[in-house]
């Protein structure tokens, strides 16, 4: 990193906007260089201030978080992560990813208490990551499902015969909510296979998102649960804080979820690693895996499984990736058959299934 990373900290509790400058001072790379009691005050920074990432609570009095965003980003889009707790303000933190906030981490206390400073690694990770990204892909709003335009399936459309791939497996993580939901809307409703999802979100968040992107798409979209028979045309997201794995029950055939705390040595639960790997001990040669915008590198060793049992794995180009990190590694690694703009991944899926 070749440059010092210059930070806003909006929040309305000056005990958290004294921890936070305390947190991200321990990183050299990061400068507070100011700090926001609310919304309004927050825009007035920007300004005078015009930092590389603002990290923004949602529940403030006068301006909220969201409302922030609102106003901010048309006048000048800013790279923002979302520090807030989960409860009352889940749906919030989605309207604000939905409006342009990169990444979030969850509080762990609303509460005055050094139980905060849990979140120190986290959160100087994903300010740097943040850091990173091209505002260009900000400058937009999100795209909604009524600007995305419907994929008609050709009259020469994939036969079961010719299809390459019995499930999609898909591993997403920062920029994920909005990459998801311009994708999954797109699919059609008679898509032949089922796919299985991993979103990197904290606890509180994965089913209440699955319920919005059900809303918006012709797939039926629902958070994974234990024992469940995987079917065509339904879209299964990993619940947050358990890994998702693929099983076949070696009596009836079936092949159904299995919700595990194991392994527990993963960076993140769940894992994309363990859901590529199930899925492809389950259907072998038929899978196709899917990585997409996110840091790190979760996803690498799930998709050289796949391609070990002759599976397929296609990554997200760096073009239309929020954080090229998760793709690139896969990339880096000579596993990728495929690089794929996201407006042209609704299509490319439906090349192979």
């Amino acid at each position: 990193m070749d440059k010092v990373i210059r930070v806003l900290v909006v929040d309305d509790s000056a005990y958290i906007r004294k921890v936070m400058k305390k947190i991200l001072s321990r990183s050299p790379f990061i400068e507070v260089v100011g700090a926001a009691c609310d919304g309004m005050e927050a825009i007035e920074l920007v300004n005078q201030l015009n930092p590389d990432v603002i990290t923004l609570d949602i529940v403030m009095p006068r301006l909220d978080g969201v409302g922030f965003l609102r106003q901010q980003m048309v006048k000048k889009p800013v790279r923002v992560v979302i520090v807030s707790i989960t409860s009352e303000s889940s749906e919030r933190v989605l309207e604000a990813l939905d409006l342009g906030a990169i990444d979030f981490v969850r509080k762990p206390t609303s509460l005055a208490t050094d139980k905060i400073l849990e979140i120190t690694e986290e959160l100087i990770a994903k300010v740097k990551a943040a850091a990173n990204v091209d505002v260009s892909h900000l400058n937009a709003p999100p795209k909604s499902p009524l600007q995305c335009k419907p994929v008609i399936r050709p009259i020469t459309a994939t036969s079961s015969k010719t299809r390459r791939a019995d499930i999609i497996v898909l591993g997403i993580s920062t920029g994920g909510p909005q990459a998801l939901r311009y994708l999954i809307p797109q699919l059609p409703v008679d898509l032949p296979v089922p796919i299985a999802m991993v979103l990197h979100m904290p606890v509180g968040y994965t089913r209440l998102y699955a319920e919005k992107l059900n809303e918006i798409s012709a797939l039926t979209v629902m958070e994974a649960q234990e024992g469940l028979e995987l079917q065509a045309g339904v879209a299964l997201l990993a619940p947050a804080g358990r890994h998702l794995k693929i099983v076949r029950n070696p009596i009836t055939g079936i092949v159904t979820t299995h919700l595990d705390f194991s392994p527990s040595n993963t960076p993140h639960r769940p894992a994309v690693d363990v859901l590529f790997q199930t899925a492809a001990d389950v259907f072998r040669n038929r899978v196709l895996g899917i990585v997409m915008t996110g840091m790190g590198s979760d996803g690498k060793q799930g998709a050289a499984w796949i391609k070990s049992q002759g599976g397929m794995i296609f990554t997200e180009a760096e073009e239309s990736c929020v954080v090229y990190g998760m793709p690139l590694a896969v990339v880096e690694a000579g596993l990728s058959d495929k690089s794929v703009l996201l407006e042209q991944m609704c299509h490319s899926i439906l090349e192979v299934v």
